[in-house]
């Protein structure tokens, strides 16, 4: 311990300090850090990994929010805390979350853990990678094109593309975006001002993530045409077609047809054939919003 401080004392003499702040050399005891992640990672295996399929232990200690706010003391202080009490922040943490691998835990988006796929996440964290170009993440880089790969042969393509995202909502957004850039490529430069309105048609059993990308991109929602599904949620082609001959009537130019494959309340899926005749026949880009 002498030693270490004696080294971490010299190494701050050397460091270069503009107005108090360290600019090269450790600005924390690394032996420190280690010690601490080794007792945190101690706290999540025997409370997260270990009592993950553990009936006795209840899905969630509930807490109403004031009281829970007392009890993990949340407040931002300019000055750290000791590693005893950020060890035991991590215990309420743990303690008073939803266990989302308790088996009496069910939600119809996610639950359960995956013990090789946390492995692999404390791998990527620890390495805090970002996969900008093969110099800087190689590894990652090279997982990120075979797993894209096998996405395009799973949907029967020979080649193809495509990138990761943070979720369906910019999913949708990015769609949304590559349709319109395809119809008018020109807008990247001139922007919005020199185009027609332009018009879209979804379910209205879609995702909400439609209209607050139309926001998002100033289509604007109210162009957004909404058509009529059956009993079981799925979008009438009839009905389609006659709100594209409606909007062009109007004026207005059609350029996207978001179809659903599993929709959030009923799971229904559009009859995605039938819609695509309809967009070969109007030269409108098909999106599938697809979970």
């Amino acid at each position: 311990a002498g030693n270490c401080k004696q080294e971490m004392l010299q190494k701050k003499k050397n460091a270069v300090l503009v107005d108090g702040v360290i600019l090269n050399g450790p600005i924390m005891d690394s032996k420190a850090g280690e010690k601490f992640v080794e007792e945190a990672c101690k706290i999540i295996m025997e409370e997260v990994i270990q009592k993950a399929d553990d009936v006795t232990e209840k899905v969630c200690e509930w807490r109403a929010p004031e009281t829970l706010k007392q009890i993990l003391d949340l407040e931002m202080r300019d000055t750290g805390e000791s590693h005893q009490k950020l060890l035991q922040l991590c215990r309420d943490v743990i303690q008073y979350s939803v266990k989302t691998s308790h088996p009496r835990f069910f939600n119809q988006l996610y639950a359960g853990i995956d013990y090789y796929s946390l492995a692999a996440r404390f791998i990527t964290e620890a390495l805090n990678p970002s996969v900008y170009t093969y110099e800087v993440s190689p590894v990652f880089l090279l997982v990120e094109e075979a797993v894209i790969k096998k996405m395009i042969e799973f949907i029967g393509w020979e080649e193809g593309d495509g990138i990761f995202n943070p979720g369906g909502s910019v999913s949708n957004m990015y769609a949304m975006n590559l349709a319109r850039y395809r119809f008018c490529p020109e807008i990247k430069e001139k922007g919005l001002s020199g185009l027609p309105r332009l018009v879209l048609f979804t379910s209205e059993e879609c995702h909400y993530s439609m209209k607050k990308a139309a926001s998002f991109l100033g289509i604007g929602t109210e162009n957004v045409y909404f058509i009529k599904a059956d009993e079981r949620g799925k979008m009438i082609p009839e009905e389609l077609e006659k709100q594209v001959q409606r909007a062009r009537k109007e004026g207005s130019t059609p350029f996207l047809v978001c179809a659903t494959a599993g929709t959030t309340v009923l799971g229904a899926f559009d009859p995605l054939d039938k819609i695509a005749d309809i967009c070969e026949k109007h030269g409108l880009w098909l999106h599938v919003d697809v979970s």
